[in-house]
């Protein structure tokens, strides 16, 4: 039986943990943790939060797989509007990332609590 998104998400649910913009901004300061963006090239270029880092979705696994070596390394993960941040987030840990969170707002809220940049 094919999934609905909605029941999608209410499955990622129960293995993600999600958190708000201003919480993950006060824990990546405490861990030094890594804040992905994970949209796609164009809509990072039109705007990103400082500090994060574009890895599409598509490609999510594979780069993060290449970029973070330690399996508890922080990674909190943004879209805009946390669908794809919780599907994300929910396959890297499956990966084996045991400290994995998702940012649960829209891109507007992110980009005024860390701050945002125009790419171009």
């Amino acid at each position: 039986m094919l999934k609905t998104i909605p029941e999608l998400l209410k499955e990622a649910g129960k293995n993600v943990r999600k958190v708000t913009a201003e919480q993950a901004f006060v824990e990546l300061a405490e861990n030094n943790g890594l804040l992905i963006d994970i949209r796609e090239p164009v809509e990072y270029a039109a705007g990103s939060a400082i500090g994060a880092i574009n890895i599409p979705r598509g490609l999510l696994e594979m780069k993060v797989l290449e970029l973070v070596k330690q399996e508890n390394t922080a990674i909190y993960l943004h879209c805009a509007s946390a669908v794809r941040a919780t599907l994300g987030a929910e396959s890297l840990i499956r990966v084996g990332y045991t400290n994995v969170s998702a940012i649960n707002c829209k891109f507007d809220v992110i980009a005024k609590v860390y701050g945002s940049k125009p790419m171009a």
